[in-house]
Protein backbone atom coordinates (compact mmCIF):
# COMPACT_ATOMS: atom_id res chain seq x y z
CA UNK A 1 0.00 0.00 0.00
CA UNK A 2 1.45 3.36 -0.93
CA UNK A 3 1.94 5.30 2.25
CA UNK A 4 -0.18 8.15 0.98
CA UNK A 5 -3.38 5.88 2.12
CA UNK A 6 -2.40 6.29 5.86
CA UNK A 7 -3.99 8.79 6.17
CA UNK A 8 -7.31 6.41 5.12
CA UNK A 9 -6.09 3.03 7.15
CA UNK A 10 -3.91 4.27 9.86
CA UNK A 11 -3.42 7.74 11.11
CA UNK A 12 -5.46 10.54 11.15
CA UNK A 13 -8.70 8.55 12.79
CA UNK A 14 -8.76 5.40 9.88
CA UNK A 15 -6.93 3.52 12.47
CA UNK A 16 -10.56 3.61 14.20
CA UNK A 17 -12.85 4.13 11.68
CA UNK A 18 -13.41 0.34 10.52
CA UNK A 19 -15.68 -2.17 11.78
CA UNK A 20 -13.65 -5.38 13.22
CA UNK A 21 -14.63 -8.13 13.58
CA UNK A 22 -14.59 -9.64 17.61
CA UNK A 23 -11.26 -10.01 18.49
CA UNK A 24 -10.78 -9.98 22.41
CA UNK A 25 -8.49 -8.29 24.39
CA UNK A 26 -7.69 -5.18 26.13
CA UNK A 27 -5.24 -3.45 23.86
CA UNK A 28 -7.78 -4.16 21.03
CA UNK A 29 -10.76 -3.12 23.01
CA UNK A 30 -9.25 0.27 23.96
CA UNK A 31 -9.90 0.99 20.08
CA UNK A 32 -13.29 0.13 19.78
CA UNK A 33 -15.07 2.66 21.52
CA UNK A 34 -13.49 5.23 19.20
CA UNK A 35 -14.02 3.37 16.14
CA UNK A 36 -17.46 3.25 16.65
CA UNK A 37 -17.60 7.19 16.92
CA UNK A 38 -15.32 7.72 14.21
CA UNK A 39 -17.11 5.47 11.58
CA UNK A 40 -20.68 7.37 12.60
CA UNK A 41 -18.88 10.21 11.77
CA UNK A 42 -17.37 9.52 8.28
CA UNK A 43 -20.76 7.91 7.36
CA UNK A 44 -22.85 10.98 8.71
CA UNK A 45 -24.57 12.12 5.70
CA UNK A 46 -25.25 15.29 7.74
CA UNK A 47 -21.31 15.79 8.03
CA UNK A 48 -20.53 15.25 4.37
CA UNK A 49 -20.81 18.58 2.74
CA UNK A 50 -17.43 20.77 2.01
CA UNK A 51 -19.03 23.16 4.24
CA UNK A 52 -18.79 20.77 7.42
CA UNK A 53 -15.31 19.72 7.16
CA UNK A 54 -13.67 21.56 9.67
CA UNK A 55 -16.46 20.24 11.63
CA UNK A 56 -16.27 16.51 10.66
CA UNK A 57 -12.25 16.97 10.93
CA UNK A 58 -12.84 18.50 14.75
CA UNK A 59 -14.98 15.67 15.65
CA UNK A 60 -12.65 12.91 14.88
CA UNK A 61 -10.15 14.48 16.28
CA UNK A 62 -11.53 14.71 19.42
CA UNK A 63 -12.93 10.75 19.02
CA UNK A 64 -9.17 9.81 19.20
CA UNK A 65 -7.32 12.53 20.30
CA UNK A 66 -6.71 9.97 23.77
CA UNK A 67 -5.64 6.86 22.00
CA UNK A 68 -2.27 8.39 21.15
CA UNK A 69 0.67 8.67 23.45
CA UNK A 70 1.87 11.78 21.83
CA UNK A 71 5.28 12.28 24.22
CA UNK A 72 6.49 8.91 23.47
CA UNK A 73 5.64 9.12 19.36
CA UNK A 74 7.61 12.80 20.20
CA UNK A 75 10.59 10.95 21.61
CA UNK A 76 11.00 8.16 19.19
CA UNK A 77 10.79 9.90 16.38
CA UNK A 78 13.96 12.12 17.52
CA UNK A 79 16.17 9.38 18.51
CA UNK A 80 19.08 10.30 20.09
CA UNK A 81 18.57 13.99 19.35
CA UNK A 82 16.09 13.88 22.53
CA UNK A 83 18.52 13.52 24.75
CA UNK A 84 19.79 17.02 24.10
CA UNK A 85 16.55 18.62 24.74
CA UNK A 86 15.54 20.38 28.02
CA UNK A 87 12.40 19.91 29.26
CA UNK A 88 10.57 22.61 27.73
CA UNK A 89 12.00 21.87 24.46
CA UNK A 90 10.70 18.25 24.42
CA UNK A 91 7.13 19.80 25.26
CA UNK A 92 7.32 21.83 22.96
CA UNK A 93 8.29 19.47 19.93
CA UNK A 94 5.55 17.54 21.28
CA UNK A 95 3.44 19.98 20.50
CA UNK A 96 4.43 20.31 17.40
CA UNK A 97 4.54 16.65 15.97
CA UNK A 98 1.18 16.01 17.10
CA UNK A 99 -0.19 19.44 15.28
CA UNK A 100 2.04 18.36 12.18
CA UNK A 101 0.59 14.70 12.43
CA UNK A 102 -2.89 16.15 12.11
CA UNK A 103 -2.11 19.06 9.55
CA UNK A 104 -0.58 15.98 7.59
CA UNK A 105 -3.46 13.54 7.78
CA UNK A 106 -7.03 14.97 8.85
CA UNK A 107 -7.78 16.69 5.77
CA UNK A 108 -7.45 13.19 4.36
CA UNK A 109 -10.26 11.59 6.08
CA UNK A 110 -12.09 12.57 3.00
CA UNK A 111 -10.17 9.95 1.11
CA UNK A 112 -11.86 7.59 3.30
CA UNK A 113 -13.85 4.60 0.42
CA UNK A 114 -14.90 2.03 2.46
CA UNK A 115 -12.32 0.25 3.32
CA UNK A 116 -12.68 -1.97 6.32
CA UNK A 117 -10.79 -4.20 8.55
CA UNK A 118 -10.11 -7.54 10.38
CA UNK A 119 -7.90 -7.88 13.88
CA UNK A 120 -6.21 -10.80 13.62
CA UNK A 121 -4.24 -10.88 16.22
CA UNK A 122 -2.63 -9.84 19.58
CA UNK A 123 0.11 -9.93 21.29
CA UNK A 124 1.08 -8.49 24.79
CA UNK A 125 4.40 -8.59 26.89
CA UNK A 126 4.46 -6.77 30.11
CA UNK A 127 3.52 -2.89 28.97
CA UNK A 128 4.16 -3.08 25.42
CA UNK A 129 1.40 -4.82 22.77
CA UNK A 130 0.65 -5.16 18.55
CA UNK A 131 -2.53 -5.76 17.56
CA UNK A 132 -2.24 -6.72 14.39
CA UNK A 133 -5.01 -6.97 11.48
CA UNK A 134 -5.78 -6.62 7.81
CA UNK A 135 -7.28 -3.58 5.86
CA UNK A 136 -9.87 -4.66 3.34
CA UNK A 137 -9.88 -2.25 0.68
CA UNK A 138 -13.54 -2.13 -0.75
CA UNK A 139 -12.49 -1.63 -4.70
CA UNK A 140 -10.30 -5.04 -4.96
CA UNK A 141 -10.62 -6.61 -1.68
CA UNK A 142 -6.87 -6.38 -1.33
CA UNK A 143 -5.67 -6.91 2.21
CA UNK A 144 -3.23 -5.23 3.79
CA UNK A 145 -1.54 -5.83 6.70
CA UNK A 146 -1.68 -2.73 9.32
CA UNK A 147 0.19 -3.19 12.85
CA UNK A 148 -0.68 -1.11 15.95
CA UNK A 149 1.68 -0.57 18.49
CA UNK A 150 0.38 0.02 21.94
CA UNK A 151 1.96 0.80 25.36
CA UNK A 152 0.00 1.39 28.94
CA UNK A 153 0.75 4.50 30.71
CA UNK A 154 -1.26 5.16 33.86
CA UNK A 155 -3.33 2.04 33.17
CA UNK A 156 -4.27 2.70 29.68
CA UNK A 157 -3.12 1.42 26.22
CA UNK A 158 -2.05 4.19 24.18
CA UNK A 159 -0.71 3.64 20.28
CA UNK A 160 2.53 4.42 19.99
CA UNK A 161 3.55 3.85 16.41
CA UNK A 162 1.80 2.24 13.17
CA UNK A 163 2.98 0.10 10.48
CA UNK A 164 1.09 -0.43 7.48
CA UNK A 165 2.74 -3.40 5.02
CA UNK A 166 5.85 -3.77 7.64
CA UNK A 167 6.38 -0.01 6.96
CA UNK A 168 6.78 2.02 10.24
CA UNK A 169 5.28 5.72 10.66
CA UNK A 170 7.28 6.74 13.47
CA UNK A 171 10.34 5.05 11.42
CA UNK A 172 9.65 7.29 8.44
CA UNK A 173 9.56 10.24 10.28
CA UNK A 174 12.69 9.34 12.18
CA UNK A 175 14.65 8.96 9.21
CA UNK A 176 13.49 12.29 7.91
CA UNK A 177 13.80 14.50 11.08
CA UNK A 178 17.44 12.88 11.99
CA UNK A 179 18.43 14.32 7.92
CA UNK A 180 17.36 17.55 8.70
CA UNK A 181 19.08 17.47 11.67
CA UNK A 182 22.42 15.99 10.68
CA UNK A 183 22.13 18.41 8.09
CA UNK A 184 21.12 21.69 9.54
CA UNK A 185 20.33 21.80 13.14
CA UNK A 186 17.44 20.78 15.64
CA UNK A 187 16.48 24.53 15.41
CA UNK A 188 15.97 24.11 11.44
CA UNK A 189 13.56 21.48 11.91
CA UNK A 190 11.48 23.24 14.40
CA UNK A 191 10.80 25.60 12.00
CA UNK A 192 10.64 23.00 8.97
CA UNK A 193 7.44 21.52 10.87
CA UNK A 194 6.48 25.44 11.21
CA UNK A 195 6.57 26.24 8.09
CA UNK A 196 4.96 23.42 6.91
CA UNK A 197 1.82 24.02 9.86
CA UNK A 198 1.59 27.33 8.44
CA UNK A 199 0.94 26.11 4.98
CA UNK A 200 -2.65 25.51 3.98
CA UNK A 201 -3.00 21.29 4.35
CA UNK A 202 -3.71 19.15 0.88
CA UNK A 203 -5.67 16.72 0.03
CA UNK A 204 -3.42 15.92 -3.07
CA UNK A 205 0.15 16.13 -2.38
CA UNK A 206 0.55 12.41 -0.16
CA UNK A 207 3.28 11.36 -1.86
CA UNK A 208 6.45 10.46 0.77
CA UNK A 209 9.33 10.29 0.99
CA UNK A 210 7.98 12.89 3.67
CA UNK A 211 5.94 15.53 4.46
CA UNK A 212 9.13 17.77 5.48
CA UNK A 213 11.45 17.19 2.83
CA UNK A 214 12.39 19.98 -0.03
CA UNK A 215 12.48 19.06 -3.36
Amino acid sequence: MNLARWPVVAVSGSLLLLPVTAWAGAPTDRLRPAMDEVIRILEDPALKPESRVAEREARVRAAVVDLFDYPEMARRTLGLHWRSLGEREREEFTQLFRALLEHTYLPNIALYRGERVRFVGESVDGDVATVQSLVITARTQKEVPVAYRLRQRDGRWLVYDISVEGISLISNYRSQFNEIIQRGSYQELVNRIKQKLAAPPSRDSLDLPGPLRRK
